[in-house]
């Protein structure tokens, strides 16, 4: 049996890529599971999806804790242990990361050995949406690494999943699949189906008994401001608003009412100031400022810049 993961962030399109390599598998004759998971937050949050996929009836169900194949749509989830992007890897599993780095860095940095391959990863670009992409790149890759998905059944894979959407998309799709196909050429076969898993060593987790407590102790305060304070969801964040105070007409209202995360408070001279602690990157505040005093900077040229004062 086929198993594998995606990795990546909301908006990368890894749900997608499942889709797409699972129906793949499918109109090969495989017997096909794919499904994502993801928490409730949206855009820039880290998210995997798998596929199974076999010759014979699949009875393992739940999310893929020993893959053959691991593709990683975003590099910078890698370090991120919340990702779980190396969770039950072992050294039978390729690691596939869509990166700007080489593979050997790749692989000094894990210590994997040639277990890693790369795909070229799209240079940093203003316009996010063409992050969309990503995921039918990571696909195209995907199948070819298994050596038993045709380019016919790529495409056809992909033209059933994105029917319906305009011809532009859907032709731009196609167009990075069949890269990320010819890109892993060499590679082709590379990944092998795994074996089968007996259910005979299963052992249930061990429970811990926690005494009954009150609501107004224990219950989670959902209705409260400031639940999420604890929690740095700035990490998400892969693009960086940046404000121009020159430029800025300190219309402050419509920033700050515009972002979903309520980030984005005011100084004592009017201008507004984002929270980059919690900031994910959605990039709604760019899209609203009728001034154009806030652009998107790609996130590591950002550090760089606070780093070294430039």
């Amino acid at each position: 049996m086929y198993r594998i993961r995606f990795h990546g962030r909301g908006g990368q399109g890894m749900k997608t890529a499942s889709r797409i390599l699972g129906t793949a598998f499918f109109l090969e004759g495989f017997e096909v599971q794919d499904a994502p998971r993801y928490g409730a937050e949206r855009r820039g949050a880290p998210i995997f999806a798998y596929v199974r996929a076999s010759r014979s009836p699949i009875h393992e169900r739940g999310i893929i804790r020993h893959p053959d194949l691991v593709i990683v749509a975003d590099d910078s989830l890698v370090p991120v242990p919340a990702a779980g992007v190396l969770a039950g890897v072992t050294g039978d599993t390729l690691l596939l990361i869509s990166t700007t780095e080489t593979a050997a860095t790749w692989r000094d940095r894990l210590n994997l050995g040639d277990a890693v391959l790369t795909l070229p990863a799209p240079p940093e670009v203003e316009d996010r949406l063409e992050l969309r992409f990503a995921g039918a790149a990571c696909a195209g890759a995907a199948a070819r690494l298994t050596g038993v998905i045709s380019e016919a059944s790529l495409e056809q894979a992909l033209q059933e999943e994105l029917a319906g959407l305009p011809a532009g998309v859907v032709e731009k799709n196609r167009e990075k699949a069949l890269e990320g196909y010819a890109l892993m050429a060499a590679h082709e076969g590379r990944v092998k189906a795994g074996a089968k898993v007996s259910a005979r060593a299963y052992s249930a987790p061990d429970w811990i008994d926690l005494a009954f407590e009150k609501a107004r102790i224990s219950a989670p305060a959902i209705h409260a401001a400031l639940t999420s304070e604890k929690m740095p969801t700035g990490l998400w964040r892969t693009m960086r608003p940046v404000i121009d105070r020159e430029h800025c007409k300190r219309c402050w209202w419509i920033c700050s009412s515009s972002c979903p995360d309520g980030v984005i408070d005011i100084d004592a001279e009017n201008h507004p100031r984002i929270d980059y602690e919690h900031c994910k990157g959605c990039l709604t505040c760019v899209t609203v400022c009728p001034s154009h005093a806030i652009r998107a900077v790609p996130e590591h040229q950002a550090v760089t810049a606070e780093e070294t004062g430039a």
